[in-house]
């Protein structure tokens, strides 16, 4: 029975079958690359990987042939400069008779950089090496005539002038001295715009700033300022003067206003500054603005009142605290100022009115014209 079935499912060797169709895989590949029969068995299913070459070591670098000490001569030298004065960060918002308690950094970090000025930073200013006697003279020449001062004035005193520097509540600062000899390589005065807490005090202003540039200001109208730099003045004769490359942190001072006026109980010190917060306000300060009149105004005041208030409620709180020292200390300055500067009403020992903040609270400055029997001895 199976063998039936075999011979009935396979055909006969007489049969014929279809041509099928060529196949087009069957000519893919050339004669070349098509398989023979011989290499079939020695032609393996896949390549072998070739094996990665191991990177090359490579050779050291060779040694500098230079010796050491060449090596050291390519760092720059540190700056050396000749102004006899010592450098700050301000001239004109500092005492250099009040010593610090206390540094908020480390003073062995200087602002000029690590090794870049040939002054010791000592946490305040760079002390000078040695006094060097400035030629300020020698620059400035001959005066100027009426004719030449009224020329320059017309021509740099306009808010367009091109040769203008803005002066903040940062006062004369070290890097401000290099931007003036800038502008005076093309211009022969400069024009300062003064604002803020140094306007209370403009005759430090221009002190510093013919003290430390060795130029002249030849007009002065409320806070502006044009600063002359003189006949003989040469750009490439300049002085040199490093830039500092950051703002120090300011460090502590001893505090301002003592719990216990002196001279007072608890008691009266607490009512002088209830009155004072309760008084009306003798002036209301901006920000940034201009305080050329505030220790006129508040001498006059003490001429009838014992304690007044200035309110500063639109001032930062850090301007409203220069501004209390600022009045201390500049009513302790007016003696020297009104008696052999300023001759005239003002230069009298009765002028001065000394002033003592007793209270900083919410914007408000509390001052206190103090014991004046007391004051005028001690003066």
């Amino acid at each position: 029975m199976q063998r039936r079935l075999l011979a009935g499912a396979l055909p006969t060797l007489g049969a014929s079958f279809p041509p099928f169709p060529p196949s087009p895989l069957l000519f893919s590949r050339t004669k070349k690359n098509s398989p023979s029969l011989h290499d079939e068995p020695d032609d393996p299913p896949f390549s072998p990987i070739a094996k990665t070459p191991k990177p090359r070591a490579k050779p050291p670098k060779p040694k500098s042939k230079t010796p050491p000490c060449a090596e050291e001569k390519k760092k720059p030298s540190p700056f050396h400069s000749d102004l006899p004065f010592d450098f700050r960060y301000s001239y004109s918002e500092t005492d250099p008779s009040v010593k610090p308690i206390g540094f908020r950094e480390p003073p062995r970090f200087s602002p000029f950089g690590p090794g870049r000025l040939d002054r010791k930073w000592n946490g305040v200013s760079a002390l000078a090496n040695a006094e060097v006697a400035e030629e300020t003279n020698l620059v400035l020449g001959d005066p100027l005539t009426e004719e030449e001062v009224a020329e320059l004035v017309e021509r740099y005193r306009h808010s367009d002038c091109s040769s203008q520097i803005n002066l903040g509540k940062g006062g004369v600062t070290h890097n401000m001295l290099e931007d003036i000899h800038n502008h005076w390589k093309r211009a022969e005065a400069v024009r300062l715009k003064c604002l803020g807490v140094p306007t209370l005090d403009m005759d430090n202003v221009c002190f510093h700033l013919e003290d430390k540039t060795g130029g002249k200001i030849i007009f002065r109208n409320i806070n502006i300022l044009l600063l002359y730099r003189g006949r003989n003045y040469d750009p490439k004769k300049r002085p040199v003067i490093p830039v500092m490359l950051w703002k120090p942190l300011a460090p502590i001072y001893p505090k301002l206003v003592q719990n216990v006026a002196q001279g007072l109980t608890f008691e009266e010190t607490k009512e002088l500054r209830n009155r004072g917060l309760n008084a009306p306000a003798l002036m209301k300060l901006t920000r940034n603005g201009v305080y050329v009149n505030v220790v006129e105004r508040v001498r006059e005041a003490f001429g009838s009142m014992d304690v007044i208030r200035l309110d500063c409620s639109h001032v930062y709180t850090s301007d409203c605290k220069k501004i209390g020292v600022k009045l201390r200390f500049c009513s302790f300055e007016m003696l020297f100022n009104w008696t052999m500067l300023i001759p005239g009403p003002h230069g009298s020992i009765n002028d001065l009115v000394p002033c003592i903040p007793i209270l900083f609270k919410d914007g408000q400055i509390i001052l206190w014209r103090g014991n004046a029997n007391e004051d005028s001895n001690s003066s």
